[in-house]
């Protein structure tokens, strides 16, 4: 489970959040410049809160007073909104850039991802050869190969055409399925939050406004 209590000082308000997400699809909710993607950038440890606890299974990320733990010792993957795929690298090297295995493991986890993700027919290609759909789908298989505790995916699919975009809601509806950790999203479409969400925490000016279950509304959605 992870835990986050925080407040940080941003530039117009204070955000202060304070949730818990289980094994579960989380979506933030809220206007631009609400402070959604300042809480996925505390919980990787990308930026810094003033005051609060940040925790996962136990282990503390961040504790008021206390050495914060750094991003590359929390089993954090994260899915950024323009992907951040390495344009040099093929797709292959792409989706192992990070495993912390030995050659043989991590060759093997890496098949596994890109089995797992439909992309075998990419792995030699380089991320200007592929298409938006087929980017997300590989920069999804890039932050699962780390084996993370939670997945933290920031607008993953603002940038898609309408079809695609229905075509990677089912694909992570899927692939939480299959993982089981806790997922936070952040959207600004309240269609896609319906579909995808457990529960759903409607952000604005760093202030909590409500938390909604909308588990019986996703399963609807669904069919």
């Amino acid at each position: 489970m992870l835990n986050v209590q925080l407040k940080k000082r941003l530039s117009h308000f204070l955000l202060d959040v304070s949730f818990q997400v289980e094994n579960e699809i989380f979506v933030l909710v809220g206007p631009s410049g609400s402070g959604k993607t300042t809480i996925l950038n505390a919980v990787a440890g990308l930026t810094q809160i003033d005051d609060g606890s940040i925790t996962l299974n136990g282990q503390t990320y961040w504790s008021t007073g206390k050495k914060p733990l750094p991003p590359q010792r929390r089993n954090v993957g994260y899915l950024f909104q323009d992907y951040a795929l390495f344009p040099h690298m093929t797709v292959e090297k792409n989706i192992g850039y990070g495993v912390k295995k030995s050659d043989q493991k991590a060759a093997g986890l890496i098949q596994e991802m890109i089995q797992v993700l439909g992309i075998e027919h990419l792995k030699q290609k380089y991320p200007h050869q592929i298409s938006g759909g087929e980017k997300q789908r590989v920069a999804l298989a890039r932050a699962l190969a780390t084996e993370p505790s939670v997945l933290l995916l920031d607008e993953p699919l603002s940038a898609l055409d309408r079809e695609t975009r229905l075509e990677c809601q089912n694909e992570l509806l899927r692939i939480h399925a299959l993982w089981k950790i806790p997922f936070i999203i952040v959207t600004h479409d309240m269609t896609e939050a319906e579909k995808l969400a457990d529960r759903i925490l409607y952000l604005d000016k760093g202030v909590v406004h409500k938390t909604v279950d909308n588990s019986m509304n996703k399963c609807a959605t669904q069919f």
